[in-house]
């Protein structure tokens, strides 16, 4: 490990850290620098099948049995999106959102390569390249070193302890805690240390701005948390439960730190706990509890953003879907085709896109899986395009060998 390293991981990374992203100016508050992107990751691949239920066609209820989402209209059935789709009805804090074209899905998405293995499949959807594994940076981070600079001490957040493998590569990324500690102190605030860290590097011009950044990037999230009224009691679901701690209050955190700091271009989240191998349930149950918690989640972030909300993409994803077919444990096991989520500004909502293959014995992937008819890349990329405004050649170096748009999500994004 060399000294800037060594900086980044020991004074201003741990478990409240902030790393410098570049040498910014102050930014007017209250006024966006940039179109921003927020990626929502939920690894264990989420069962799309059950989020956006495809419920005309009757080879759903045959292969899902007793944990398949009835019909709109019926006990505990999906909220009909489009005559074809029906939301599942753990998600109806997001309705509203669908409703005023805020929120859109592309079913029948993912990765080209086969994979049913996790950590191969988020590996490929992270870098970026799927079925190449010594890409050395990931997708984000290469997509930052495409954007322009617009000022500001933060560009780009993980929320996390660690920086994940799509952030990771050349272009410095901030990493912030979860939850309450993310405003707790570290070492460097006390005066002492910092006062040592602040002659250490007083000489060195290099790592000195490096660590002046950092340190600058540091004390505004700690003055922009602590400053800030954040409490998950005051989100409350639409059926008069209190929201899940964890990921509302990181929502609301990011939602604080992108109003405070305009000039920031990308953040990153994830989710575990969507592998449901065993007891997935239907309308309510393990699956229904987990998209209770996303969705409020979400709908906190969106409300929270208010007006920025036009200036943000949010994309949710996971590494795969899962089986068309139920298990004899009444779960889902590892699949192939998934549905992607996108909230905010610009989009053509209010509508499931993609070429949807149906669910036809003769049309599953490999007789078991939703086939992927719309490659991920895609979606990122007219993303990338018509939301972050990256021209061709700045598309290439962050999705390589990309396939151009498929035509069921030609116009997911306005132009």
């Amino acid at each position: 490990m060399d000294r800037r390293q060594l900086l980044k991981s020991l004074a201003l990374g741990g478990t409240a850290g902030l790393l410098p992203l570049s040498r910014g100016w102050a930014i007017e508050s209250g006024r966006s620098a940039a179109p921003r992107l927020i990626v929502v990751m939920l690894r264990g691949a989420i069962d799309g099948l059950n989020v956006v239920v495809p419920y005309r066609e009757s080879n759903y209820y045959q292969l899902r049995g007793s944990i398949a989402i009835p019909k709109p209209g019926t006990d505990g059935g999906a909220f009909d999106l489009d005559g074809r789709f029906g939301l599942h009805p753990a998600l109806s804090s997001l309705m509203p959102l669908w409703q005023s074209q805020q929120l859109a899905f592309v079913h029948a998405a993912g990765s080209p390569d086969p994979t049913r293995s996790h950590f191969d499949a988020q590996d490929y959807l992270e870098s970026g390249t799927p079925g190449v594994k010594n890409t050395a940076d990931g997708w984000m981070n290469r997509l930052l070193g495409a954007l322009p600079t617009r000022g500001g001490a933060l560009r780009a957040v993980s929320l996390g302890p660690v920086l994940p493998r799509i952030v990771s590569g050349t272009n410095t990324v901030a990493s912030v805690p979860l939850g309450r500690s993310a405003a707790r102190k570290t070492a460097l605030d006390r005066p002492g240390v910092g006062a040592a860290f602040d002659r250490l590097y007083a000489e060195n011009s290099a790592l000195g701005a490096a660590y002046r950044e950092g340190r600058d990037a540091h004390q505004q999230v700690l003055a922009d948390l602590n400053s800030a009224d954040i409490s998950p009691e005051a989100n409350v679901a639409d059926n008069g439960a209190p929201p899940p701690r964890g990921f509302a209050l990181d929502a609301a955190q990011l939602a604080t730190l992108i109003l405070r700091n305009p000039g920031l271009q990308l953040a990153f989240m994830q989710i575990g706990g969507w592998d449901t191998h065993v007891n997935q349930g239907g309308s309510q149950g393990q699956l229904a509890n987990r998209l209770t918690a996303l969705g409020n989640g979400l709908q906190t972030l969106t409300t929270q953003l208010g007006p920025e909300l036009a200036n943000t993409m949010i994309v949710v994803l996971s590494e795969f879907g899962r089986t068309a077919k139920q298990n004899g444990n009444g779960g889902t096991d590892h699949g192939h085709g998934n549905v992607i989520w996108l909230l905010g500004g610009g989009l053509h909502g209010g509508k499931v896109h993609g070429d949807w293959p149906g669910l036809d014995d003769s049309a599953l992937h490999e007789q078991r899986d939703l086939a992927v008819t719309s490659d991920y890349r895609s979606v990122l990329a007219q993303v990338s395009e018509r939301h972050l405004r990256l021209n061709d050649r700045q598309l290439a170096t962050v999705f390589p060998q990309a396939p151009a748009s498929t035509t069921g999500i030609s116009t997911l994004l306005r132009s």
